[in-house]
């Protein structure tokens, strides 16, 4: 029962929950490479894949991001700060979620395998860009935008413009939301020296890139209909993701974000559960 405990207390600290940002646009990539439903193994593998993957950069960048995080007032209470974890359980965490996501590629094909050191080096590196750039926010995007391209390999083992343009939107929704979030931490990354565009311009700044990237994520996500010869739902669910886009902006502003978790978790998660049902349904029943 102690190791349950512990495992619990890890996963509760990768926000292990989370996942399911990243997940849903990993089998949007398959389902759009297989034009219909990929087999029952290639999603399995894909599941222990992204798994994987998502748990050894959430671990490492717990890891890495220890000395601010024992300073954040936001994130002084994570178990890696408060001592509730240890940085070896945590190191193991890592090392093994990593060794599954490369049993996962070996196993999907050659270029998956081939691909998974490059893909999995830059999720990691993620943690290390708000020490020298503001683009941090994108680097966290394209880490989670090789989600749908990681996706495609795995089932055709190849890259083709479908899911390069949908890693795109990809990239530009999870930056847009991550430079709000970002402005919970504006002045303690101005303090720390750390890089973000809120601690670069301020949170009204702020709120105009990210509906900049916004508006990039959505354009990609319109173009790929017709590229991928997508029917009638598709763009229901677009219209869906469209509105929620906009209530997101409606719940926080600049000078209250109090209901960042709300617009953070609340609305992601419906974004990209409906941006996959959407193209799910509408690939399955052209199929």
């Amino acid at each position: 029962m102690k190791v349950f405990k512990r495992i619990g207390i890890l996963l509760e600290m990768i926000k292990f929950e989370h996942t399911l940002f990243a997940l849903p646009f990993a089998y949007l990539g398959a389902l759009l490479a297989a034009g219909g439903l990929p087999g029952l193994g290639t999603c399995l593998w894909i599941l222990l894949a992204m798994v994987g993957a998502r748990t050894a950069a959430m671990g490492f960048n717990r890891i890495v991001d220890l000395p601010f995080d024992a300073k954040n007032p936001r994130t002084r209470v994570r178990a890696l700060p408060r001592g509730e974890a240890k940085k070896g359980e945590a190191w193991a965490m890592v090392i093994i979620a990593a060794a599954a996501y490369f049993y996962a590629a070996y196993s999907l094909n050659p270029l998956a395998f081939s691909l998974s050191p490059w893909f999995l080096a830059i999720v990691l590196v993620y943690s290390y860009t708000k020490r020298f750039t503001a683009l941090c926010h994108v680097f966290l995007g394209l880490s989670i935008g090789l989600a749908p391209i990681a996706g495609w390999v795995a089932v055709r083992g190849d890259i083709g413009i479908i899911p390069v343009l949908l890693g795109v939107g990809v990239l530009f929704w999870v930056a847009g939301f991550d430079v709000l979030y970002a402005c919970l931490d504006e002045e303690f990354d101005r303090n720390m020296g750390l890089h973000s565009i809120p601690a670069a311009i301020g949170k009204k700044g702020a709120f105009l890139v990210s509906a900049f990237f916004h508006i990039l994520a959505f354009t990609a996500f319109v173009m790929i209909g017709p590229l991928a010869g997508l029917n009638w739902v598709y763009y229901i669910g677009l219209a869906a993701t469209f509105i929620l886009l906009v209530m997101q902006r409606r719940v926080i502003s600049p000078d209250d974000l109090s209901r960042m978790d709300m617009a953070f978790f609340t609305f992601n998660a419906a974004i990209s559960i409906i941006l996959f049902m959407g193209t799910a349904i509408s690939v399955v029943w052209g199929a």
